[in-house]
């Protein structure tokens, strides 16, 4: 599997075009399973509203679906799924809910209105890439585990968690083979006492910028 985009965090947005209210919101998924959950209890909560137009997009399978949910056809679900073809963005969920404000926007007015929702939502959520890092395990005595920490990141590691008990055992994550440079650090902190564990690989997420 290789590297993917995907929504950094659930994000919501609501703009009002022509007294119609457009509600948009974003959720990172991981499954088609996921999102129609998603997609039911939205529409759950917004019973009363005229369409609760859908798309999401799977990264395992290529899963794509999208929903106009009463909209002409190709003004809304579609719409919204380009949003997010264009940027390169997967394991994402989104619904726009809209409340019929009496006026008609026509074909070209519901496709702009439902593209800025999703638009605005993603905006609002942020883009993290998923990349493939190699997961070590080390035990660490107490005295040791700020040095630690602290060489971790400067080696552009993260810390995924640590357990407490008689030494402190970490979870540690390295971008894909960038535990070299720690494990020289780890070497000269503890004379050659500590060594780490591999672990295997996982997808972590890093927090596109701007």
């Amino acid at each position: 599997m290789t590297d993917y985009r995907m929504p950094w965090q659930n994000a919501e947005s609501e703009f009002v075009e022509k007294r119609s209210r457009f509600i948009s919101k974003v959720w990172k998924v991981s499954s088609e399973e996921e999102a129609k959950a998603i997609i039911a209890q939205r529409k759950k909560e917004y019973y009363d509203a005229r369409h609760n137009c859908w798309c999401y997009l799977i990264n395992d399978g290529g899963i794509v679906r999208y929903s106009d949910d009463g909209e002409p056809q190709g003004t809304a679900g579609q719409p919204m799924l380009g949003v997010f073809q264009k940027q390169d963005i997967t394991n994402v969920c989104c619904v726009v809910t809209r409340y019929f404000g009496g006026i008609l926007l026509g074909a070209g007015g519901l496709t702009r209105a439902y593209s800025k929702g999703a638009a605005e939502a993603m905006l609002e959520a942020g883009i993290c890439e998923m990349k493939l890092w190699s997961v070590w395990l080390l035990a660490c005595p107490y005295g040791l585990f700020e040095r630690v920490k602290l060489e971790v990141s400067n080696c552009g590691g993260v810390v995924r968690q640590a357990d407490y008990g008689a030494n402190i055992t970490m979870e540690i994550g390295f971008p894909k083979d960038g535990e070299e440079a720690f494990v020289k650090r780890l070497k000269e902190l503890s004379a050659g006492q500590l060594t780490m564990e591999a672990m295997g690989d996982d997808f972590l997420p890093v927090k596109l910028e701007g």
